[in-house]
Parts: structure tokens; C-alpha cells; sequence
């Protein structure tokens, strides 16, 4: 079993390391009680659950009981005596950004009240909190980083966890119908020579070998199929980076049936060697196709 216990200053990023945690399969539980974490992970060791407990991340900061802070080294060398693989992640932040960030979003600090002001309610927390901090094994500063920057900061302190896939949906639809929801890049190839004015190509897709050799035949085709390439070559790594989970790549032509198709396929041939999960959606064919 491993278990990833967050903790920090209230306001430095727990929520969100948690959720990165989440992302990459942790079963995750904020503002466990101590005094709870040994049963949690009895039960998981009994085997009843199967595997859902074999991977978890539990939050835990100045609103546990003092005293079950007092005694947290003592909890972590309980668990290791079950064999539970224990790491501890700190979040910090300075005194300064701390109460920006209270001052922004307008909530309250767990441990302020009507006599006790924010700046003496963070110096208290950091206090209450040593016990934590002076065993972890991981301590991240985030006053300087952002969401996108915390996440990749998580997945650096955890260098073995599987990596967040992002999966590329291709979708090929036609103008006459609408355009699709929910893309995040949308090509318009209506510019490209029309299959659907050659009889003998009518009929057909631009999953057929008749249309894809006469659509590579024109030179603007292979121009365009370039720039569209380069383009997604160039921006989707960058979404990656940022651990969006799905990026939606729409192309369209009048019909949804030749051009936006062909165009389709071609890039998903491609960028399949490059990425985890590539699924292929032709609106109006209603044809889906998936690669993992």
C-alpha cells in the first residue's frame, strides 16, 4: 500500500495537489482525522476492497486535533510498521502571499477568529504544523507558482506515478449541419477540391483509397494537411504540459463526409505515435474509433 499524506499551510495548495493526486489514481480523502488512518488502512490491507485503497493521498492541516498533530510522528511510524509506503508532501507559501490569497478569495483562515488576526493565525498554523513539516519528505514553496506550475511540482516529487494521459479526440463534421461543441481547434478545409463533385466518388468517404488518392493529388491538400500538422505539432505538447485531459480537434467540410474526413484520418495516423489515446469521430458518418 502507498499512502501520500498532504499537508501545509491553509492556502498554500492542498486542494489542489489533492486533486492532481486524484488525477493520477490516488483514492483521496481531505481533512482525515488521525485517529482514523490506521482503521482506513486495515481495511485496505484486509484485501475486501480490492485494489481501491492500494493508492492514497489524504489531506491533513491545522484542522485535525492539536494533539493528533503533536502525535503525527508517532502515526507515521505505525504505518510503516504495517509495510505502508508513507511519504509526506509539505505546501508552504510566505507569510505575504498567504494573506493574498486569503484576502482574494474572502474566506477564513481555519485557525483566525475575532481575536486573533491572519498574520497571527499563519504564524500560529506554521507553529502547529512542525511536527508535519519536520518529516516530510517533500516540501514545496508555491508562492511564485501557479495551478499549472503546482500540478507539474506534484508530478515531479512523484516521479514514478503513472503520468496524467491526455487524450486527442479527431472529429470530422460537416458545415451543413452546425459546428461541433465543445472543440478546442477547429479547421475549415472547405477550401480543398470537392470529392463529392466527381460522380464516381460520390458515394464513397474519405476512408476509401479512390478519395484519399485523389484529394493527395492536388497540391493545396498536402499544403494545407502541412499547416494543420505543424500547428497541433507545435500547441498540443504545450496542453499536455498543463495535464488537460482532453483536447478536441475539430475539422470541417460542407458535407462531413470526404474532405474533413480524409483529413481526419491522416492526422490520427500521425499523431498516434505520439500520444497515449487518439480517438477518431466522424459526426456524420457516426463512426468512432479509438487507439490506447
Amino acid at each position: 500500500m502507498r499512502l501520500i499524506i498532504v499537508s501545509g499551510l491553509s492556502g498554500a495548495g492542498k486542494t489542489v495537489a489533492l486533486r492532481q493526486y486524484e488525477d493520477l489514481g490516488f483514492y483521496c480523502i481531505d481533512n482525515l482525522p488521525l485517529a482514523l488512518v490506521q482503521p482506513l488502512i486495515a481495511h485496505g490491507l484486509e484485501g475486501g476492497s480490492g485494489t481501491r485503497y492500494r493508492q492514497l493521498a489524504i489531506g491533513v492541516d491545522a484542522r485535525a486535533d492539536r494533539l493528533e498533530i503533536a502525535g503525527f510522528p508517532a502515526v507515521i511510524d505505525a504505518l510503516r510498521a504495517q509495510g505502508v509506503d508513507v511519504r509526506v508532501v509539505f505546501l508552504n507559501a510566505t507569510d505575504e502571499v498567504i494573506q493574498r490569497r486569503y484576502h482574494e478569495t474572502r474566506r477564513k483562515h481555519p485557525l483566525s477568529s475575532d481575536s486573533i488576526a491572519l498574520l497571527e493565525a499563519i504564524h500560529l498554523e506554521r507553529k502547529l504544523l512542525e511536527p508535519i513539516a519536520n518529516l516530510a519528505h517533500s516540501s514545496i514553496d508555491t508562492s511564485a507558482m501557479n495551478l499549472y506550475e503546482l500540478r507539474s511540482a506534484i508530478l515531479a516529487h512523484l516521479p514514478d506515478a503513472a503520468r496524467a494521459q491526455m487524450s486527442v479526440l479527431f472529429l470530422s463534421f460537416g458545415y451543413k449541419n452546425g459546428l461541433p461543441e465543445g472543440a478546442d481547434f477547429v479547421f475549415d478545409v472547405r477550401c480543398l477540391p470537392n470529392p463529392h463533385w466527381v460522380p464516381e466518388l460520390r458515394a464513397l468517404t474519405g476512408r476509401d483509397a479512390a478519395v484519399a488518392g485523389y484529394l493527395e493529388a492536388n497540391a493545396d491538400v498536402a499544403a494545407l494537411y502541412g499547416d494543420i500538422h505543424d500547428f497541433l505539432d507545435r500547441w498540443l505538447p504545450k496542453l499536455k504540459a498543463q495535464e488537460r485531459a482532453y483536447v478536441t480537434v475539430a475539422i470541417g467540410c460542407t458535407g462531413g463526409q470526404h474532405r474533413s474526413v480524409y483529413m481526419v484520418e491522416r492526422l490520427a495516423a500521425e499523431f498516434r505515435t505520439r500520444y497515449d489515446s487518439v480517438v477518431v469521430k466522424h459526426r456524420e458518418l457516426g463512426a468512432i474509433k479509438a487507439s490506447a
